[in-house]
């Protein structure tokens, strides 16, 4: 499908500048908090600190209004592993709270430059283990908890459940990867369409992308490491059930998708969503967007909930565009 020319006009307007964020990322954090705010007030939540080696890791947990499953998503916030936080991401989580009726914790981490690869991952790992293991104390179990990430977030998400099979200390039973970053060559050299087809004008760019990921490393053998780049890893077998949801106008949706494909591939069972007519970053938006009320209406019916009978029809009229739900 062919975007309007006026909205095409529009998202050209409105995108990012093409600013060097290897030198700048410290305007683009502060950009990125300017523009989300945190709105704490308007949620239940509660705050809490996670000490390990002697470091904070901040967590905050949202309580829906009303409770409708004992499961608990453990998310992983975006912003390129070099941006985000907990109070940017509050609105986000205090609608997945709401709109599934799920407690939602929250986890922050180190950021890069200044906390390279893996830094911003080991803070993830070592809160979802702390998770599974004091479960029994929050009266859940732990095939009730799900790791969910966005973008960045997303590859964190993916590289916890990787990290968490070598490992062997937990497992988690489902995650939800939203427009995750799963590879890391966004050059001329990618073997992605939607690197080249969307990389430039739909507000995240080919460039940006590639700046994050030279903050984000240490060397070019991180380029290499499956924990960095999950679509690298030899094998996905074991790895949780999961729900992929990409968007349509996004240099990350190709890799997304070829990682459910992977999933598939592996023996994994997995469901693939791509959004039409969304960009990245999407599921920030308020619930009144169409993309965020079919994205909720796929993540429910991933859930075992039934979506609201007017995401379905949305959905429905939507199909020819919706693609490959594999399970």
């Amino acid at each position: 499908m062919a975007i309007h020319p006026l909205t095409a006009a529009a998202l050209r307007a409105l995108s990012y500048p093409d600013i060097d964020l290897k030198k700048n990322y410290r305007l683009d954090r502060l950009a990125k908090k300017l523009l989300h705010p945190s709105a704490k007030f308007l949620y239940d939540t509660w705050d809490h600190t996670v000490t390990l080696d002697g470091r904070d890791i901040p967590v905050r947990v949202f309580i829906p209004d009303k409770l409708r499953a004992e499961e608990v998503f453990l998310f992983f916030h975006g912003g390129g592993w070099v941006t985000g936080d907990i109070d940017s991401y509050t609105q986000l989580c205090g609608t997945l709270a709401e709109q599934t009726g799920r407690r939602v914790l929250s986890a922050d981490y180190r950021l890069a430059p200044e906390h390279r690869f893996p830094c911003g991952l080991e803070d993830c790992y070592a809160v979802a283990k702390l998770l599974f293991a004091d479960c029994g104390d929050l009266g859940i179990s732990p095939q009730d908890i799900i790791l969910i990430g966005d973008s960045a977030g997303g590859n964190l998400a993916a590289a916890v459940s990787l990290m968490a099979a070598d490992r062997g200390e937990f497992m988690p039973r489902r995650q939800i990867l939203l427009y995750p970053a799963v590879q890391s060559d966004f050059g001329e050299t990618s073997p992605f369409p939607s690197v080249r087809e969307c990389g430039q004008g739909y507000l995240l760019t080919a460039r940006m992308i590639a700046d994050y990921l030279a903050l984000y490393m240490r060397d070019e053998r991180d380029l290499r490491n499956p924990y960095f780049s999950p679509l690298l890893a030899k094998s996905l077998a074991g790895q949780p059930e999961t729900l992929i949801i990409t968007a349509e106008y996004d240099p990350l949706r190709d890799e997304g998708e070829a990682y459910a494909a992977r999933l598939q591939q592996a023996g994994v069972p997995v469901t693939l969503h791509r959004i039409p007519d969304a960009l990245h970053g999407f599921f920030s938006l308020p619930p009144i967007f169409d993309p965020v009320q079919l994205a909720y209406a796929h993540l429910l019916d991933f859930l075992g909930d039934a979506p609201p009978a007017d995401a379905k029809e949305k959905d429905a009229a939507r199909h020819e565009s919706d693609q490959n739900k594999m399970e």
